[in-house]
């Protein structure tokens, strides 16, 4: 469903027009609104939890109108005073009338010892002394003390949420939200449901974030599990108090990290009696979860283990996406927090924060009625080694197994998850990350990011650039995508730039006139990697098209083989492209597209496709999708029977009855094969190239992470595999002084994950550490070409 774009842009959505100068100067036809429409996210799944879509629409139909609101802006009129002095304190006042629900510890900490699984679990610990001391020091549970009685208190959230909202004034430019996706959530509140927000975790702003938001529209502040620990022991005191009281929760002093504090065996029991308390009491969660390494899904797991013991009747899960024009760092310490604050004094304002609160769900009816689709989850080189080392024309059916997004030790050690449990506890999780990165807004820089990176990494002038701007905003509402800003298209574009232009080159072109500079990204390490963060939600909306196009690519690619010397494909495997005439006509076959672009989607991340979608259907939808964008038309076949004779068609039809919302035509009737032709060959490579762009990063660095392998000597401890890892893909990157997004730490992991699932790597325990070691069937170097080959098939040549 969407609607009219310029209805919802209010003042405070507009980009902000107080900008610090740049060095030339845009004079263009502006264009009143960018998009016709703006699209409504964040609604419930149609699939896995249709009860509470019904639901939501039956209490408030359908949202007539997006009204955006910048919280940071607080006059006297949303005060019940009036005045000259009330214009000066109007913040103060505003934040004292704001409705707090104090929490106070009172007894938790006696009924979080007194639970079963916590005493069970102290039996079982050998080293637990019987009993403390008068002062309770000796007592296992006294590290976690600090932890069970973090609370919310009325003065401390006051101050603290005046105080957050000054400093986020220093920060940012402004802070919108739709007033329209409060109201959901007041009437669930008044209806006593338990609410557990979500997002992906971005910096260590966001848990603050979304406190502060909730506090300012009158809802209940929640609960945030922050994994952040703080050294300084004065810090720690006063910084890590003052947090507690409203409801930080940190981990414990002893644990450096959070995998180091599951490695204790109280940690999961304590913490899972702490959430169960606090859901007792009423309060409400914050949970951040991270699509890379899968921290803080298991989080989600202890709380949907407490609805199935009863102990928690239901609760209503609400993904929460919130973009950044620009990011803040992500592993920045606490300990350097306050030496950051201070530079604020001495910074302007920038960037703008946009944040979307989808609608609340059930997490009982998502878990228990079934219709959260649990297919066949089957280990990754089940799917794809037989194709590699095979060379087997057809992919193996089934899910790609993600075990390591929920550990073995993330889930109470009293209690054996049965294996379609833990596979359920998975399932809910991906669609956690699906559903909070689709309901984030697209920014302006991330469009412009997108554009330098993917399309124009050469450079490219402002008017081709506002041209290119105008278009993917474009194709992004007419996804269902939101974005995060309004005004005139020189406006958009004069404000991203100047956000990013301590990462860009701009210069004047000799001929060329001087309102019309050059935009370049410069080919730093740093660089790369912000505009690289800042595409990202473009590449997880154009998924479709990205692995599609990468499947026309690989196609392409072998028939161009015969062609091309095996020396020049060897060379653009690294992201040269080989030049020549495209000017042929080739027909693709629809069956061999589709299983290249299912054996690509097994390598995806999660998060990137739907949850709820079977990965054959998914890659039959990558595959219409350019037909759909252009890239592709279908060939006429001359077929013998009339194309509307279904009944002299080989084998009967086959319908389905499921209600899928991302189902493919093809599971309603076997569908006849279709071969495609490139449209226009002589002008869609170059969206072809900017969609395979998209991708190439991870694949990339998959190339070279494969690669680095005939150089190692393992096994070695997984600490030193992946820093030796990272050296050799900067190394890598900075000898052809390019394509330094897929040299990052984040790369580096995802690559070994990916490895390890693909069964290339071997983990082992030894003394307590991990390590990693090449599985005997890639100690070969046959297999190891055979595997730098599948990865550099779908590479833009």
């Amino acid at each position: 469903m969407v609607q009219q774009l310029n209805c919802g842009i209010t003042r405070d959505m507009v980009i902000p027009q107080k900008r610090p100068p740049l060095t030339w100067s845009l004079k263009m036809t502006s264009v009143p609104v960018l998009g016709k429409f703006r699209p409504i996210v964040g609604q419930c799944c149609q699939q896995c939890t249709p009860d509470s879509l019904t639901h939501h629409r039956k209490m408030f139909g359908q949202i007539a109108s997006l009204d955006f609101h910048n919280i940071l802006c607080v006059n006297e009129t949303h005060t019940r005073y009036r005045g000259w002095l009330v214009r000066r304190i109007c913040c103060a006042l505003f934040v004292s009338g704001c409705k707090v629900y104090p929490s106070p510890v009172n007894s938790r900490q006696e009924r979080v010892c007194a639970s079963d699984r916590v005493r069970e679990a102290l039996a079982a610990n050998p080293k637990a002394p019987e009993g403390g001391d008068s002062q309770g020091q000796l007592h296992p549970i006294s590290s976690f003390r600090p932890i069970i009685n973090t609370c919310i208190s009325s003065g401390f959230l006051r101050c603290v949420g005046w105080l957050m909202m000054k400093m986020f004034g220093s920060v940012f430019g402004g802070i919108q939200v739709n007033l329209n996706h409060f109201v959901a959530l007041h009437k669930a509140s008044e209806e006593g449901s338990l609410l557990v927000y979500v997002y992906v975790r971005q910096s260590i702003m966001d848990s603050v974030l979304l406190s502060l938001v909730l506090f300012l529209n009158n809802l209940r502040v929640p609960y945030a599990i922050c994994p952040v620990q703080i050294n300084n022991s004065f810090l720690r005191l006063s910084f890590r108090s003052i947090l507690q009281k409203i409801g930080m929760i940190f981990l414990p002093p002893s644990a450096a990290t959070e995998q180091d504090a599951e490695m204790d065996s109280l940690y999961a029991p304590v913490m899972t009696s702490l959430i169960q308390e606090l859901l007792h009491e009423g309060q409400a969660l914050s949970v951040g979860v991270s699509a890379e390494s899968g921290q803080g899904c298991q989080w989600l797991a202890h709380i949907r283990q407490l609805i199935k013991e009863g102990s928690v009747p239901d609760i209503s899960l609400v993904p929460v996406g919130i973009s950044y024009d620009c990011v803040p760092e992500t592993h920045m310490q606490v300990n350097s927090l306050f030496r950051w604050l201070l530079c604020l004094l001495w910074r302007k304002p920038e960037g703008i924060v946009r944040i979307h609160l989808a609608q609340p769900f059930s997490l009982k009816e998502m878990s228990a009625s079934g219709r959260c689709r649990v297919a066949e989850w089957r280990p990754l080189q089940d799917l794809l080694l037989p194709v590699i080392i095979k060379d087997s024309p057809e992919c193996e059916f089934g899910q790609r197994k993600l075990s390591w997004l929920l550990p073995s030790r993330s889930v109470s050690e009293t209690t054996e998850l049965t294996h379609q449990e833990s596979e359920l506890n998975v399932a809910i999780a991906v669609h956690l990350i699906f559903s909070v990165t689709s309901c984030m807004a697209v920014m302006s820089t991330s469009i412009l990011s997108s554009l330098l990176l993917y399309r124009h990494r050469k450079g490219v002038s402002t008017s081709v650039l506002c041209r290119d701007v105008s278009w993917l905003t474009e194709e992004l509402l007419f996804r269902n995508k939101d974005v995060g800003f309004g005004g005139s298209l020189t406006e958009v574009i004069h404000y991203a730039i100047t956000l990013l232009a301590p990462h860009l080159i701009i210069a004047a072109v000799p001929g060329s006139p001087r309102q019309d500079p050059l935009i370049v990204p410069r080919l730093t390490l740093a660089a790369t990697h912000h505009l690289d963060l800042q595409a990202q939600i473009v590449t997880h909306t154009f998924i479709l098209e990205a692995v599609g196009a990468c499947a026309v690519s690989s196609m392409l690619s072998e028939i161009a083989g015969s062609v091309v010397s095996s020396k020049v494909r060897a060379d653009s495997a690294d992201g040269d492209e080989v030049k020549g005439d495209l000017e042929f006509d080739v027909v693709l076959c629809q069956s061999e597209l589709t299983e290249r672009a299912l054996q690509l989607c097994h390598l995806l991340p999660p998060g990137f496709r739907p949850p709820c979608q079977s990965p054959q259907s998914f890659a039959l939808d990558a595959i219409d999708s350019l037909v759909r964008c252009g890239i592709l038309f279908t060939e006429e076949v001359q077929t013998d029977n009339p194309i509307c004779d279904f009944w002299k068609r080989d084998g009967a039809l086959t319908w389905t009855t499921t209600d899928e919302p991302y189902r493919s035509d093809s599971d309603c009737e076997e569908q006849e094969s279709h071969s495609y032709k490139l449209s226009q060959p002589n002008r869609c490579p170059d969206m072809l190239f900017f969609l395979c762009n998209m991708l190439a990063g991870r694949l990339r660095a998959l190339y070279w992470t494969a690669a680095f392998l005939d150089q190692l000597d393992t096994p070695l401890p997984e600490g030193d595999f992946v820093t030796q890892l990272c050296s050799h893909l900067y190394d890598t990157a900075n000898k052809k002084k390019q394509h330094y997004e897929s040299c990052s730490q984040k790369a580096a992991r995802a690559a070994v994950g990916t490895l390890i699932d693909l069964g290339v790597l071997v983990e082992e325990q030894r003394d307590g550490d991990v390590f990693l070691g090449v599985t005997p069937l890639f100690q070969s170097a046959e297999n190891r070409q055979k595997l730098q080959r599948f990865i550099s098939q779908y590479f833009c040549n």
